[in-house]
């Protein structure tokens, strides 16, 4: 496809606007202002997990946010009312760009409103619900997340699919994940660090350049070739992707609905590089399971004694709980964002599946240019043509060459036209 020549006033202009949104969002940090802190933990324990965390309106109030947020949903609206100046109503990139302001005031909404019920309702605008629908007369994500468990339950007392024992020690997790990295997107300062860290909560996080491995943490070769797909391939490289656009500079950015996409990336990445397994398929419909008993009236302590009942400790079952109910109370909404991983997966594994079928490969490479969302993947196309943006620089190599991803969404294309139960009730006397 021929490159349109675009103007460089115009390139600036898109560029200036683009900055301002990347500028205005920087202390907006949705995590660290929903987490709750090591005293509701260590309260929670003490009391050997029989009464509710000590978490109400009153205690967000006393962790206030780091901006003004009156100002900052001004300084948004001021944003959008210039892309519309600038670019008019139905420019593709300024519509993006119109979309990621209305999302960061809706963040903006969602955290003045912790510890109210108005913090789940925004939660479920921006991440969605647990009883949301694929599409019409399809099984909705809860109904995923039963059927998963099913899966999971028949295969779950095979000795053969135990987890290898977690003998890697974080100092040990990082030399390896370093190296492995460094392999792929090369050794110098301007690419991935994997360093060890005492201020998270979970086992590894990812930064725009960096992985932060928990010291504490004990890991097996299986965790760190999902880190490696997870949080390196995907979540690092997408974001040195965007800092590598020289215009769209929001690329680089995520609002909520590219947590979406860039979660469902890193979940088919696992599976496809042949990295996940039961016990992380657990944890993901574990979430998601929890989400929906809390958004069908579940308090923190009945979602503690789901994770219980699975047959994790009294630590990691809190952990999981305070992930439904952070930012929200103990007998509120949950904070849904954790649906992302199974929601994203199947919506980006049905896109690829529909771009195979219709022949337009080119644009599957396209989800990692950046923070992207897959409802803006053909107006990328177009800003791809237009000089506006720049292909990926680091893709996995499962996406660098889409021969075998192609030849495996043929095959899917067809097997979704076969009855699975015809096939099972075929299959009775020789399975």
């Amino acid at each position: 496809m021929t490159r349109r020549k675009v103007p460089g006033d115009y390139q600036q202009t898109i560029r200036a606007l683009s900055d301002r949104i990347v500028l205005a969002q920087t202390p907006i940090r949705v995590l660290d202002a929903v987490k709750w802190d090591d005293s509701v933990r260590q309260g929670f324990l003490k009391h050997k997990g029989k009464s509710m965390p000590e978490v109400n309106r009153a205690y967000y109030d006393s962790r206030p946010l780091a901006f003004d947020s009156a100002e900052k949903k001004l300084e948004f609206q001021n944003i959008e009312r210039d892309i519309t100046r600038q670019l008019g109503q139905f420019n593709p990139v300024g519509q993006i760009m119109r979309r990621m302001c209305k999302e960061y005031r809706m963040v903006i909404r969602m955290l003045e409103a912790r510890g109210t019920s108005d913090f789940g309702l925004i939660s479920q605008e921006l991440y969605g619900a647990a009883s949301d629908a694929f599409h019409a007369g399809d099984p909705t994500l809860a109904d995923l997340g039963l059927m998963l468990s099913d899966y999971l339950n028949n295969i779950a007392d095979r000795g053969d699919l135990k987890d290898e024992p977690k003998t890697l020690t974080a100092k040990e997790a990082v030399a390896l994940l370093q190296s492995r990295l460094s392999a792929v997107f090369g050794e110098g300062d301007d690419t991935i660090r994997v360093f060890e860290s005492d201020g998270i909560v979970a086992d590894a996080a990812a930064g725009a350049d960096y992985i932060k491995i928990r010291a504490d943490a004990m890991f097996n070769e299986r965790d760190v070739r999902a880190l490696e797909v997870h949080e390196g391939l995907v979540h690092v490289g997408t974001t040195l992707n965007g800092l590598n656009q020289p215009i769209c500079t929001f690329l680089a950015k995520g609002p909520p609905s590219s947590t979406v996409t860039q979660e469902g990336l890193a979940i088919l990445m696992e599976v496809i590089a042949f990295a996940s397994y039961p016990t992380r398929l657990r944890k993901l419909t574990n979430r998601t399971r929890a989400i929906h008993m809390a958004e069908e009236g579940a308090d923190f302590l009945e979602v503690y004694h789901f994770y219980r009942e699975q047959g994790y400790g009294m630590e990691e079952s809190y952990g999981s709980a305070s992930r439904v109910f952070r930012g929200s109370v103990p007998d509120g909404l949950p904070f849904t964002k954790d649906l992302s991983y199974l929601k994203g997966f199947i919506l980006i594994y049905n896109y690829i599946q529909l771009a195979v079928r219709k022949g337009k490969l080119e644009q599957i490479p396209l989800l990692f240019c950046g923070k992207t969302t897959l409802e803006d993947t053909r107006t990328l196309r177009q800003l791809v043509d237009e000089g506006l943006v720049v292909p990926p620089k680091y893709l996995p190599a499962q996406f660098r060459d889409l021969n075998a991803l192609s030849a495996w969404m043929c095959f899917s294309n067809f097997l979704n036209h076969l009855s699975l139960d015809r096939i099972e009730a075929d299959y009775a006397n020789i399975l």
